[in-house]
């Protein structure tokens, strides 16, 4: 079974100028030191966690769509990331997936950060999504949802689990890192699978501190990279090794049953 390379690129970011945050990552993306199935870039990359999607938010296959596709098929990669979309009368925190053929798939985020005002100025996701790369099942979401376990249960469908691999993308403010770190392995741990965190670094518009603590987290919750600095962490996910654990631990056919209504 092929194992899965990705980078992820844990960056400062240009406060509300998408420009210049398309001009940083496209050099990050062209200096990767190692070959990669997926680069994963963080939450709102192109303006950082802004509550102001009537200025800054973009139509659907517009800049970001487009330079999305552009990097995923000049590098052969898979692509992740969100940005501010609007799609008819509504705004989303929307997390664009592109594979290396410029097919696009999308995850709006379901959880808003009322804290923030988040679900004053944006419209909740309603569906997950799943994507498949190399044999690999891939579910990605945003910051927020990591708080919400049911959201990301690894549910069971004829005995096989639903994922291989959670992703979380963020602005994850540094005074709340301990939960990050935390829920990050926990998400592992409970579903069988291997978790991977991209949150960004430096201080945003509104003062706000970020960390970093970007970080791979195997089924069993050990440690397979992390950092707080600005940084491309590069991460090797073993399928054999994941396969084997779940037969000689299959903790998910004892899950409990559930629906979300």
């Amino acid at each position: 079974m092929q194992d899965l390379k990705i980078a992820l690129i844990q960056s400062s970011l240009f406060w509300e100028d998408s420009t210049a945050n398309r001009a940083m990552f496209e050099e990050q993306i062209w200096s990767l030191e190692q070959n990669v199935d997926l680069v994963v870039l963080p939450e709102m990359f192109t303006t950082g966690f802004s509550m102001e999607p009537e200025k800054l938010s973009e139509p659907v296959n517009f800049n970001s769509y487009k330079w999305m596709v552009q990097q995923a098929q000049q590098h052969k990669i898979s692509l992740t990331g969100s940005c501010i979309i609007k799609e008819g009368e509504h705004f989303y925190n929307r997390l664009i997936w592109v594979n290396p053929l410029g097919e696009i798939s999308h995850y709006d985020k379901r959880h808003l950060f009322r804290m923030a005002s988040e679900d004053a100025h944006y419209t909740e996701g309603t569906d997950r999504l799943v994507v498949e790369l190399n044999g690999w099942r891939i579910c990605p979401m945003i910051c927020y949802d990591l708080r919400f376990p049911v959201w990301s249960r690894n549910t069971t469908v004829a005995g096989a689990l639903a994922y291989d691999v959670l992703i979380y993308i963020a602005n994850w403010p540094a005074k709340r890192t301990q939960a990050w770190d935390t829920l990050l392995k926990a998400r592992a741990i409970e579903n069988s699978c291997y978790s991977i965190g991209v949150n960004r670094v430096g201080q945003d518009g509104n003062g706000i501190d970020y960390s970093g603590h970007s970080g791979a987290y195997d089924y069993k919750g050990d440690t397979l990279a992390f950092s707080t600095d600005p940084t491309v962490l590069y991460v090797t996910l073993e399928k054999n090794s994941l396969m084997d654990y779940r037969e000689k631990f299959p903790s998910h056919l004892d899950a409990d049953l559930f629906e979300i209504k």
